[in-house]
This record gives C-alpha cells, structure tokens and sequence, in this order.
C-alpha cells in the first residue's frame, strides 16, 4: 500500500535532512513498525500553514497516488496569527481543507488528525481558546462529511498531559517531544489498523 503523510513540522520533523526522507518522529514510528512493507512517504514540510499544504498538494500527494493520505495541519494558521500577524480564518481553513480531499481520486483512504497545542506559556494557553479550538472543529467537521479516519491527537496528548504535564509531551508546546511521537504513533494505528484489516 503506497501511503503519503502531510502536514507541518511535526510530521516533517527533520525528514529532508535524511536519505530515506521519513524524519524521526510518528512517521518514522509507524514506517520502522506497523506500517513495514508498505510504501511510507512523509512530505511534511516545516512552519506549512494549510496554503502551503495545498500549494504543494498536487506533486506532494495526488501525483503519487497514493491509496491512503494522512494529514496534520493547523497549528502554524494559529501560530503565524500571533507571531505575525497572518490571520487566516477559520472559514477559510475550512475551505482549503475541503478542497485538498475534494481533489483526491475516488477510493483514496483519508486520515485526519486534530492540530494540538499542549501550553507551556500563557500565550498559548490564549491561542486554543481564540483560534485553534475552531480549527479542530473544522477538522471532525471535515473528517465526517469525507468518511475519513480522525485521530484525536489533541484530545488525547491533553489527557497524557495531565499526568506527565505538557512540557514532557511537547517541550515547546507544539514540538512533540519523543515521548509525544510515540503517543501520535500509537493512537494513529489503533485508529487506523481496524479498517486495514
């Protein structure tokens, strides 16, 4: 099975410094696990907002075909609103969104996980109640109206982070830490590994 992963610096995470181009976070996880055998491209690119995504959506995912897509986008939306003032809203993440899955061929599988930001400041605290909080409601908006899989990444890394506390999952608050990789991984494939059966 050919399967492209896209998305910003959390699934780029160092890939296109490396020969097999697969990075070391979740992306390599599953590669190097559940996924061995399969074809695994992560085309992830660091500080990508959605544009970004769908600028290089047709030489990054519809040209190699493949049969499933999984897709991390939205925290640099948020982010990029509060460090440069580049707001893009909600309604329009929205239509991006649907546009890129509109655009791929019938049959394609499609997974879909929430953008997270786990606080480590007070100012990232403000960007889940102003701004990130609609994006994930845009995403299960998307993922039910595609029939795509949603992996709750957001929802399930705050309820680790109430025990391990948030630096320990994303020492930043956005940059998951491997601990945070391998908490993505594992709930990608529980999500996932039902319907490859």
């Amino acid at each position: 099975m050919q399967i492209v992963f896209a998305g910003d610096s959390v699934t780029d995470c160092g890939r296109r410094g490396e020969p097999e181009a697969l990075g070391h976070g979740y992306v390599r996880l599953l590669a190097d696990g559940p996924l061995a055998g399969h074809a695994v491209r992560n085309v992830g690119v660091d500080g990508s907002r959605i544009v970004d995504v769908a600028d290089r959506w047709t030489t990054d995912v519809l040209d190699p075909r493949p049969d499933l897509v999984s897709l991390l986008i939205g925290i640099n939306d948020t982010w990029r609103r509060y460090d440069s003032g580049l707001v893009f809203p909600a309604a329009d993440y929205e239509h991006t969104y649907r546009d890129l899955l509109t655009a791929l061929p019938s049959g394609t599988r499609v997974v879909l996980l929430e953008p997270f930001v786990l606080p480590v400041t007070d100012d990232q605290s403000r960007w889940w109640d102003e701004d990130l909080a609609a994006r994930v409601e845009v995403v299960h908006r998307v993922a039910a109206d595609h029939d795509a899989l949603l992996v709750p990444t957001r929802s399930m890394l705050t309820a680790a982070a109430a025990t391990s506390g948030n630096a320990a999952l994303a020492a930043d608050g956005v940059h998951p830490t491997p601990e945070g990789h391998r908490l993505i991984a594992d709930l990608w494939w529980r999500t996932v590994a039902p319907t490859l059966a």
